[in-house]
């Protein structure tokens, strides 16, 4: 299902055919995702990947025979809604498995925090650490899914886009007006939000997510647990200024039902994310072509692009291309440096991709228990297995020396450590009969330890 690739000739030969209305680099899920609506907009398009296998970090491989694994994303929700509905991806193949519960927290004590299967289950156990916290925690989560209102509106507004020098008269009056469309509903919705919660708010983007969470609670269990979406991803401290922005962005997820901080699994992996935008974008006309490496950008003395060349050879082209390579495998590597300027070539050489963090797949022949939670038979499958579970941090204080840990250049001495068990919702994933398919990985090896992906044998 995974490694669909096409035959070389027969490909090269339907990519040299015609000059392409839009090439795009790269079939990760962002790509397709542009090519599927440009597609739709009646463009002529295709989708050039390095690889045998389309998805890029939304990819899903049998790395031991009868397993797959998501090698990289592990999680869907901050795919925006609207893309879901408008490309039809349910009707494609994509279907989400809600977990039971949303977070699990056992303790060195012998106690657990298990949150997100409902409301008074929320109170009943953050009670167990604090009467104060739990009275709290539903102001904190209206607070900020509040706040996420406000965010929706940039992340579904249109890409800003910086005009070069010698942009023609229409193209500056074009970007003069749809900015002052941008700000003016920029405004509208910060009028909406108030004076008091859009202060809040930006307070929020700016401070640490230490200061954040300890205004807020004052259980070390309970601030330790939603600490942990601060540092996914990234080299970054909850002691550091800006950090709490990265605590609002992992609850912005959003369902097509207007569900919030739901963090689902998919059925076959993430790489079925992947398989349904290209099922769309193969509908609209999409021509999308595997082992199609990008060598270089083709561009003409004049700057005039014409298109691109390819590892083998094969001239493709377009006038029109779009990357969903990184920003330093682009313009480092694709487009010849004699045209960008040395400020912004400095600018994309000291990009920073440090990430502290190490992500582990394995099979396993048991369900994993847990001595702390007792909810289920050593057989079923509890709230707890379909939950992100967080292992080695009961105090923001553990995540902050993991990090220290890190950049000194040492792996932690206690790592940080989120688990996920796909399998326990997901039977496509691991052969009949086995129900351990683990992810384990560490937010900083060199200061945690990210996900595990478990399969286990029932």
């Amino acid at each position: 299902m995974w490694n669909r690739s096409f035959s070389s000739n027969a490909t090269r030969a339907v990519l040299k055919e015609k000059k392409w209305d839009a090439l795009i680099v790269g079939a990760g899920h962002n790509g397709l995702i542009a090519a599927a609506y440009l597609a739709r907009g009646g463009l002529s398009v295709a989708v050039l990947e390095r690889r045998h296998v389309i998805g890029g970090a939304a990819v899903t491989e049998e790395l031991i025979p009868g397993f797959k694994f998501s090698r990289c994303s592990y999680l869907l929700s901050l795919l925006r809604p609207s893309i879901i509905r408008d490309l039809e991806l349910r009707r494609h193949g994509l279907k989400l498995l809600k977990p039971m519960a949303a977070s699990f927290t056992p303790c060195l004590d012998g106690r657990h925090l298990l949150l997100g299967m409902d409301d008074e289950h929320d109170y009943l156990e953050i009670s167990k650490f604090s009467k104060r916290d739990a009275e709290a925690y539903p102001r904190y989560e209206r607070q900020l899914h509040k706040y996420c209102k406000f965010m929706d509106f940039i992340l579904d507004s249109r890409t800003p886009e910086a005009l070069h020098k010698g942009s023609s008269f229409n193209d500056r009056l074009r970007e003069k007006v749809q900015n002052s469309i941008f700000w003016g509903r920029c405004l509208q919705h910060a009028l909406s939000l108030g004076q008091k919660d859009m202060v809040e708010l930006i307070d929020l983007l700016v401070s640490p997510t230490s200061k954040v969470l300890n205004e807020w609670f004052e259980s070390d269990v309970l601030k330790a647990t939603l600490a942990g979406d601060a540092i996914i991803g990234t080299m970054t401290s909850i002691n550091d200024s800006g950090s709490g922005y990265v605590l609002l962005h992992h609850v912005m997820g959003e369902t097509t039902h207007g569900d919030r901080n739901i963090w689902s699994h998919v059925e076959g992996g993430m790489g079925s994310v992947s398989m349904a935008i290209s099922n769309a974008a193969k509908e609209a006309g999409v021509h999308i072509a595997t082992n199609a490496e990008v060598s270089e950008l083709m561009i003409e003395d004049s700057g005039r692009l014409k298109g691109v060349l390819l590892v083998d050879g094969t001239q493709v082209h377009s006038s029109v291309v779009l990357s969903n390579a990184t920003p330093y495998k682009t313009f480092m590597e694709m487009v010849p440096h004699t045209f960008l300027p040395d400020d912004f070539l400095h600018a994309i050489k000291c990009s920073d991709y440090t990430s502290g963090t190490t992500k582990i797949n394995v099979a396993v022949d048991k369900l994993p228990q847990f001595h702390s939670c007792n909810l289920n038979s050593q057989e079923e499958v509890g709230p707890q297995h379909t939950a992100t579970i967080h292992i080695g941090a009961e105090r923001m204080e553990d995540i902050g020396k993991a990090c220290q840990d890190a950049w000194n250049g040492f792996p932690s001495r206690r790592p940080i450590m989120e688990m996920t068990i796909p399998s326990s919702l997901d039977k496509t994933v691991s052969p009949p009969g086995i129900v351990v398919h683990m992810l384990l990985q560490s937010l900083f090896y060199l200061f945690s330890l990210r996900t595990i992906l478990v399969c286990y044998r029932s």
